[in-house]
């Protein structure tokens, strides 16, 4: 009897087949399905690191759950990595925004500008208000033939403070804004100025909407173009980049 139960105790337990490979990649697929509507995603190329900035653009304030969002906390830590990543050799930025908090709005495009390596924006759909300095921050823009831009003059919503303090700090946030926007485009001071004081292009509000190549003509954009132009300009860029690099190695080596 014993020695029966030893044996029995020796029979190897069953062990669970595994799911085979063939089920594990349709299951992965499925999940591709729910979450993105399409079975996979092709490998983005690792040296360059694409940015999404789309809808609102959220600063210090919580955007309300129904909008679109981009959480300049979210922007900031990617432009770091960007920088300090020695894989990364460019970035390409992809712009469909409505504008948003003016603050982390610059700060984003202050960033961008600051970046040692080669940038390359592209507009779709839209690039208004402060979509404005994030398009013109890169080192050269691109904007789609339907794609607008709008520019304006600062405004707030809620409580504000009717003192003179009050429009002196908004015409101090719109001169930061013309700034940079001249120093990062071929757009004059005077063209800018012009464009947000127009009365007759928005019912509702003062400025100017720029469709496609109208943003190209008064300096603001680089060139029209779309995703093929906006990727042959940046491989570009970078390839020049990499061959300055060159040349100053051989030169040290001279030395």
């Amino acid at each position: 009897m014993n020695h029966y139960n030893k044996n029995i105790e020796q029979i190897p337990k069953t062990q669970t087949n595994p799911k085979p490979a063939i089920l594990e990649g349709l299951d992965t697929k499925v999940d591709n399905i729910k979450s993105i509507g399409n079975h996979g995603v092709p490998d983005m190329p690792s040296n360059i690191h694409y940015l999404t900035i789309i809808g609102h653009i959220e600063g210090h304030m919580v955007a309300p759950p129904q909008n679109k969002s981009t959480k300049y906390e979210h922007i900031i830590p990617q432009l770091i990595a960007v920088e300090e990543n020695p894989k990364i050799k460019g970035m390409l930025t992809v712009l469909n925004t409505v504008g948003g908090d003016v603050e982390a709005g610059l700060a984003i495009a202050e960033m961008i500008s600051s970046i040692s390596k080669p940038t390359v924006s592209l507009v779709l759909g839209g690039g208004h208000s402060i979509g404005v300095p994030l398009a013109t921050a890169s080192d050269y823009s691109f904007i789609a033939k339907t794609a607008t831009m709008t520019i304006h003059p600062i405004r707030m919503n809620g409580l504000v403070i009717g003192v003179p303090q009050t429009f002196k700090y908004f015409q101090k946030m719109q001169e930061r804004i013309i700034q940079f926007i001249t120093r990062t485009s071929k757009v004059p001071r005077k063209e800018i100025v012009r464009l947000m004081s127009e009365t007759d292009e928005i019912a509702n509000d003062v400025g100017t909407i720029l469709i496609g190549n109208e943003a190209v003509e008064v300096g603001l954009i680089d060139e029209v173009g779309g995703l093929k132009a906006a990727m042959m300009k940046l491989k570009e860029m970078i390839q020049l980049n990499e061959n300055m690099k060159n040349q100053n190695n051989i030169q040290k080596n001279l030395q």
